[in-house]
């Protein structure tokens, strides 16, 4: 694009190294304003240095915005709902928060009348994919600025010289403190990608997780929790009533002091390569396991395989990209029809890296009937002898097929 159409950019800003690089180079390169935007989405770490540092860089228009209500509550839980998973392994952590940064993107976009939007995202990965579909399909017009597609700043080392050279002070954690790892967490994961890890046949470090015990230093007492859910979300942990954003922090914490929701895995990126990536989970791993067993008490059996048959799509549509896209939109409200009935209370046994379903209530929307399931005397609840018949019709055509081979 000109450079010249570019008066004022909105930039997603975390202070680290690389933003801290593109923020200057926007303003060099672009000779424009940039607005900062700093999302705390439960990454762990503080966001209001973010501020400063981006004040010191000469920032007029600075937002830093507490998102991790949001994030929970609009996002995490209606996938959660669709017991979404990634080619059968990844709980899609960083794919799901991706849509949140960039809608809060354009509406400061919108707020501030800047001319367009900037991410540091990499033109290897997944996430400018992200960004970027869910910026034009709340803004179809949005001009977008990858700088990592447009500079020749391609290393960490090319960065600091530029970091050097234009006086932007850099935070350099002591020797054996920093992580080798490229890192990206928020309230549902942590993820741990480069360094040993692009050797598929490393075993990763115990020391690089930073969430969760190892099952083996895990607790040897388990620890039993009960998951209040309404409508397919989760309301309350052991009765006591939380907000979106709380119930999964705790449940990060009890997962995570009992060895709950480590992941290796190499997976399929949207842009055509095979990517190798660790991945820390505790709350969802509980949250998925929780959400099945109420869905097993309270779901019809059709719909309960229909939403089976779905989810793979749902979920590859996430991991790519399109939130905001009328197919999931479409999914959505088929999931959020079905999870009215999900309502109940099941209870879990934490044990060194193991969630098990201990026991499922519901009061009003129980599918389970006793009389009918017993091994007992059913008092006529069910006649055993109907199914001759059922067997019979469905057994028709094998029986013609055979017929022909005799």
């Amino acid at each position: 694009m000109a450079q010249n159409e570019i008066k004022k950019v909105v930039l997603a800003y975390s202070g680290g190294l690389d933003t801290s690089v593109i923020l200057k180079w926007l303003q060099e390169h672009y000779g424009c304003e940039v607005v900062t935007f700093t999302a705390d989405i439960g990454q762990g770490e503080e966001v209001e240095p973010a501020r400063a540092k981006a004040r010191a860089a000469g920032v007029g228009e600075i937002y830093v915005d507490d998102l991790r209500e949001e994030f929970v509550r609009a996002f995490v839980y209606p996938m959660f709902r669709a017991n979404a998973i990634y080619e059968g392994q990844y709980l899609l952590g960083t794919s799901i928060a991706r849509p949140l940064i960039a809608k809060r993107l354009v509406e400061i976009a919108n707020e501030t009348g800047a001319d367009a939007i900037a991410h540091g995202a990499t033109g290897k990965g997944n996430d400018q994919v992200r960004f970027e579909l869910a910026a034009y399909a709340l803004k179809p017009d949005v001009k977008i600025i990858a700088p990592w597609r447009e500079w020749d700043l391609l290393s960490r080392e090319r960065l600091l010289a530029f970091a050097e050279s234009h006086g932007i002070p850099v935070e350099m954690k002591r020797e054996g403190t920093k992580s080798p790892y490229s890192m990206d967490a928020n309230l549902l994961h942590i993820s741990y990608e480069g360094y040993d890890l692009e050797d598929p046949w490393n075993e990763p470090g115990e020391d690089m997780w930073r969430w969760t015990l190892s099952p083996e230093k895990a607790p040897d007492k388990p620890t039993y929790i009960e998951l209040t859910f309404e409508r397919g979300d989760i309301v309350a942990i052991d009765g006591r009533t939380s907000t979106p954003a709380a119930v999964l922090a705790e449940l990060n914490r009890i997962g995570g002091k009992n060895g709950i929701g480590r992941d290796d895995i190499v997976e399929n990126r949207y842009v055509g390569m095979k990517s190798r990536g660790c991945y820390e989970t505790p709350g969802g791993t509980i949250m998925l396991k929780a959400h099945r067993a109420m869905e097993s008490l309270t779901l019809d059996r059709e719909a309960a395989h229909l939403k089976d048959e779905l989810m793979p799509r749902y979920a590859e549509l996430v991991y790519n990209g399109y939130w905001f896209a009328p197919e999931r939109e479409m999914l959505q409200a088929a999931v959020d029809q079905s999870q009215q009935v999900v309502n109940g209370v099941v209870r879990l046994k934490l044990y060194k890296g193991n969630v098990l379903v201990v026991g499922r209530k519901s009061e009003t929307n129980s599918l389970f009937d006793e009389s009918i399931a017993t091994f007992e005397e059913d008092a006529g609840a069910y006649e055993q002898g109907d199914a001759t018949g059922f067997i019979r019709l469905n057994a028709l055509r094998l029986r013609v097929a055979a017929r022909l081979r005799a």
